[in-house]
């Protein structure tokens, strides 16, 4: 698919919602009928974007994906839109009106601004994706607050704006970049683009170094329902602080510069820190508030004697300590009669699907095993959600 023109057209609309909600199993058999009364192509364009939004819905909801227009890679790269409509919202509290939404893609983010209230000039230099960026403002009624620009992020004049949003591709011919240099374009660039408005927001990849942070802007993670999405660095805000949002929420930790926590022996609980904490190396805040310690300094548990309610980790109740030793781990759970085990590691090499398929779970109760070190020693923690 390299022309979205033909799916715009009545023909091409009126074929999308024939093909709406068709699934794969039944796709030959109604591709086969629409080509008697349609071009072969705009039939295969229309049941690839059928299958496009059917992939979309997770991240943008069933009824914005059932309207909008995707590329492939627009589907995989776009901001889920809970996490945007978080960001859009700090912008707003911020006072921001406008944005210069940079490396729009296909308008994920610039949706979530314009449901803001905020005006927003959308950029991408690939035709195929500004096309789609500028299908979706129609679709969903915001070609008033949105103007697309089919044109090379690094020439756009942004100093009418409010603000800048910069979204680097972060994903090659050989997949996910990590070099925050290798991006496209370049975070230095993206930094410099930030330090020439009031406001800024920009997009990187979770594992960026800390040290990659430039000194004057605010580092956050977001994960969104305990998975971490991204991390983003703003520019006229804190500069220098740190924090982890967790959403739905939001829920939002900052960073109080605490030294690494103790190390102390493994209590009755347990505690797994979300993955934008650990991201944002705040697990000294989570284990603060909890009252706890590490159970080894190099692994991202915390643990305590008392039970604590936080919103930034898990807690389980620990029943048992073992050495790391795959027997003793069967019988243990052939004795609680344990068929349902999830397995979580950390500092650990051991594979939890092999470790399954070792120890045959069997019996009608449930447990977590923990894989990791205690101390320097490889260790099997088993506990309970509580």
């Amino acid at each position: 698919m390299n022309d979205l023109a033909p799916l715009l057209t009545p023909e091409g609309r009126a074929l999308l919602d024939e093909v709406r909600g068709v699934s794969p199993a039944d796709e030959l058999a109604v591709a086969t009928r629409l080509r008697r009364e349609h071009p072969a192509e705009l039939v295969s364009a229309a049941i690839g974007q059928a299958r496009l939004r059917q992939r979309a819905a997770a991240k943008f909801g069933a009824e914005d994906a059932g309207q909008m227009f995707f590329t492939p890679n627009g589907v995989e790269q776009s901001t889920r839109a809970s996490v945007a409509t978080y960001r859009a919202r700090r912008l707003t509290e911020l006072g921001v009106a406008s944005v210069a939404d940079l490396c729009c893609g296909i308008g994920g983010d610039a949706i979530a601004l314009a449901r803001a209230g905020i005006r927003v000039l959308a950029v991408d230099r690939d035709p195929l994706t500004a096309a789609a960026a500028r299908a979706n403002a129609e679709a969903l009624g915001l070609g008033g607050l949105i103007e697309v620009r089919e044109a090379d992020v690094t020439e756009v004049d942004t100093g009418g704006y409010d603000a800048v949003f910069v979204d680097p591709a972060r994903r090659g011919g050989r997949g996910r970049i990590f070099d925050p240099e290798a991006y496209s374009p370049p975070l230095s660039w993206a930094v410099e683009a930030a330090r020439s408005a009031p406001h800024a927001a920009l997009k990187v990849a979770p594992g960026i170094p800390h040290e990659a942070v430039p000194g004057e802007a605010e580092a956050e993670w977001i994960s969104d329902g305990g998975e971490v999405k991204e991390a983003v660095l703003w520019f006229g805000t804190r500069p220098g602080a740190v924090r982890a949002t967790l959403l739905p929420g939001p829920r939002t930790l900052l960073g109080r510069g605490l030294p690494d926590p103790g190390v102390r022996p493994v209590g009755r609980y347990l505690y797994e820190p979300d993955g934008a904490v650990i991201r944002a190396h705040l697990v000294a805040e989570v284990a603060e508030e909890l009252d706890g310690g590490l159970i080894d300094p190099t692994i991202a548990y915390v643990t305590a004697d008392e039970r604590r309610t936080t919103p930034y980790a898990t807690a389980y109740e620990i029943t048992d300590q073992l050495p790391f030793n795959v027997k003793r781990l069967k019988a243990l759970l052939r004795e609680r009669a344990v068929g349902t085990l999830t397995v979580k590691k950390r500092g650990s090499a051991v594979d939890p699907e092999e470790l399954r398929r070792k120890v045959k779970p069997q019996g009608p109760n449930s447990a977590t095993v923990f894989m990791t070190r205690v101390t320097g020693a490889p260790t099997m923690l088993v506990g309970q959600p509580v």
